[in-house]
This record gives C-alpha cells, structure tokens and sequence, in this order.
C-alpha cells in the first residue's frame, strides 16, 4: 500500500480473474471516529483492476498499493471476507482515501495487516485511527492472539502511523521493522464498532 507496504501481494490482474462468487459476503462496516472500513465489494475490485473511475472514490484513488491489493483479491478470496481486505471511507464525505486489510488466514495465530491512504488524505491521522481499528478487529477473531504489520525503514512516516496506532516495535534489520501487538498486550484507544 502507498504508506506502508506489508505481506507479499501479486500484481494486479485482468478482470477476468476476478472472483465472482455465488453471492457477495455480507458486509461489517467496522466503524471509527471518522472512517468506515468496508469489506471489498467484487465490483469495487473490478472497477480498481479495470481503471473504470466510480464518483465516491477520492480523486487520487486508487493509488499503486490499492491497485495491488485490487489484484490481490482476484487470486485470494478469502480477503474479500470479514477479516479480510477492507477500503477506508471518509464518513465526512462518502469517499474511498484508502485500504487497509488483513493477509488471512492467520498463521499460527499472528495475522499481518498492510495499509495506505492516497496522498491528499494524509497528515490527518486516518492512516492510524484505521490501523487501530483492524488491530482491534483483528484480536476478536478466536484464532488470532498476535497481529502484526513490517514497514520499511525508509518510510518514517509509516513507522509513525504504526506508532501513534499504539503498536510496539518487536525487532528490525537494518530496512525492515515489525510492529505488533497481542491480546494481552496494551489495549490502547477504544476499538471500532461494527454495524451491518
């Protein structure tokens, strides 16, 4: 994603790859202070993979790490799901500013999560206020115990977010540092709510 790179993600595909299940999941908006986190619709993944612009999308989405994930969902299902991939909407205004999602399934209960808000949304803490919400989310799942999101070094900026969302820095190299948190770990600002 633009702000914070996390997991391995394939390039985008065509749209004949992507995914048209039986009936679309039914989605859990989780719910913040000013954003909601939306479950991917199959029609919001072809409309990114086929550069087809909606109105609701900000003018600078999607950004290269929105396309990527786009092309991600189309070979992984499992991320159109509830702990899935998930846009981030501006409630102000009903437009799309970003993803943020989860790389499930989880392995060995740790989850990765990866974000990123298009640069005219930036600087205004949404990028945290998200991150806070899916670690929160995350950790309901019965599975997980641990969640955790590697940035590069050279981002600061992203290092911050994770940061100010209350994660702790678990280890780094010399480009790479993992952010985490578990459930018994701090459990920071309320999470979100969820609404159907």
């Amino acid at each position: 994603m633009s702000a914070s790179s996390t997991g391995s993600v394939p390039s985008a595909a065509t749209s004949a790859d992507v995914p048209v299940p039986a009936a679309e999941p039914i989605a859990t908006d989780l719910v913040t202070e000013r954003l909601l986190l939306r479950q991917w619709s199959v029609a919001e993944v072809a409309a990114v993979v086929e550069s087809v612009r909606r109105a609701h999308w900000a003018a600078d989405f999607p950004a290269e790490g929105d396309r990527v994930i786009a092309g991600y969902l189309t070979t992984h299902p499992d991320g159109l799901g509830r702990y899935g991939q998930r846009q981030i909407i501006e409630r102000e205004t009903g437009q799309v500013v970003g993803a943020i999602g989860l790389f499930w399934p989880p392995t060995d209960g740790h989850v990765e999560f990866g974000y990123g808000v298009v640069a005219s949304r930036r600087g205004r803490g949404y990028a945290s206020e998200a991150a806070r919400a899916i670690v929160a989310f995350a950790l309901t799942a019965p599975e997980v115990h641990a969640v955790h999101a590697d940035v590069e070094l050279a981002n600061p900026a992203s290092v911050r977010v994770l940061e100010k969302a209350g994660l702790q820095r678990l280890h780094q190299d010399e480009t790479t540092a993992r952010f985490g948190t578990t459930a018994a770990g701090p459990a920071g600002p309320t999470g979100p709510t969820e609404q159907q």
